[in-house]
């Protein structure tokens, strides 16, 4: 697989083993290529990922090997990359990776990271997020441009309620990401209630195109504002992180400007770097803002007390929360039906 490199970032030195290693075989990208896409791109991506857990998606073998999660950091990291002691929904905890240097990233792409999933917290406080993570997912019979028309209300539901501003960025798949700096005051529980807020907000206003839909038998072809993405333990790729696919495409930052006309399979291992050269960092003034989301959370209580639009379901690993309504999948709990009371046949009754 070739001798090992060396590879220096911010005054540190990372070596490489393997360079040649193809990760990315439609393409031809090897692990070396991977490692100087993050090399390229490092103060963006150390943005994304500055002072928050971690966890690390490995490809050992490229794209076409078998893969996992890494949540713990491992016996060998280096001791200059320091971590943080982060709690998960089963009670347990594990003490993550938090990159503080550029170095780190490169450090994690050559154990085969190819996606970083950071916690929307910082290291300094684990318990309180610092963003409000919005997930546009088009389902079957939509994609991108679906997404798109979705993210334009989102922007002017987030400026009405608390003049909020969202940062948004391609998936790496067909969906977008949007980004909100908060202050850190509100617990994974406000923060997600907020998120459930604006997605029945922008759902209201575009009925045939959104959906809140936990259910993927209920959502039809719509554009699912996962709230779920901001519950604890469920992250989402960062910005600049290469996504597992095999034309080795990138979760690109956009401006609002650039969110209609462009094509998520634009940015990938090979183009990004040039528009990071051009461009730099389109969102490295994302840092600069933290806004209050009491005017989301006020949005929701009227939606509870006015509507009685209570919470939605969790993660189905997750325990059972309070106020959550029945985790049952709508067509299962129909079979559970009884019959009426006035008899009748028992199917017919289930079938509904």
């Amino acid at each position: 697989m070739g001798e090992a490199v060396e590879l220096r970032v911010a005054g540190r030195t990372v070596r490489l083993s393997s360079p040649d290693k193809v990760f990315f075989p439609e393409r031809g990208f090897t692990k070396l290529d991977v490692a100087r896409y993050y090399q390229a791109v490092a103060p963006g991506i150390l943005r994304a990922l500055r002072d928050r857990p971690t966890t690390l998606q490995r490809y050992p073998d490229g794209v076409e090997g078998e893969w996992f999660y890494q949540k713990r950091a491992p016996k060998s990291m280096p001791d200059w990359i320091p971590t943080a002691h982060i709690t998960f929904p089963s009670g347990r905890s594990a003490d993550e990776m938090c990159p503080t240097e550029e170095a780190a990233v490169l450090w994690a792409a050559q154990y085969g990271t190819l996606t970083f999933h950071p916690w929307p917290v910082r290291r300094g406080d684990v318990d309180h997020p610092d963003e409000l993570r919005i997930d546009l997912d088009p389902q079957p019979g939509t994609g991108y441009p679906e997404a798109v028309h979705a993210a334009h209300e989102l922007r002017s539901v987030l400026e009405e309620f608390g003049g909020l501003r969202g940062w948004p960025k391609t998936s790496g798949g067909r969906g977008l990401h949007v980004f909100v700096p908060i202050e850190p005051r509100w617990t994974f529980t406000q923060v997600r209630r907020a998120a459930i807020a604006v997605a029945r907000e922008v759902e209201r206003r575009m009925p045939d195109r959104v959906t809140t839909a936990w259910w993927k038998e209920e959502r039809g072809a719509k554009i699912f504002v996962d709230y779920n993405q901001t519950a604890r333990d469920r992250t989402i790729a960062s910005a600049y992180s290469v996504r597992p696919e095999p034309h080795a495409p990138v979760s690109a930052p956009l401006r609002w400007e650039e969110v209609a006309e462009a094509r998520p399979r634009d940015f990938d291992l090979g183009t990004m770097p040039r528009r990071f050269a051009e461009l730099g960092d389109v969102h490295a003034d994302m840092d600069a803002h933290a806004y209050s989301l009491d005017a989301l959370l006020e949005l929701a209580r009227r939606d509870e007390h006015d509507h009685g639009l209570g919470d939605l379901p969790y993660p189905p690993e997750y325990p059972k929360m309070p106020g959550e309504p029945k985790r049952v999948q709508p067509s299962r709990a129909r079979k559970r039906t009884p019959a009426h009371p006035r008899g009748g046949d028992r199917s017919a009754a289930g079938d509904g």
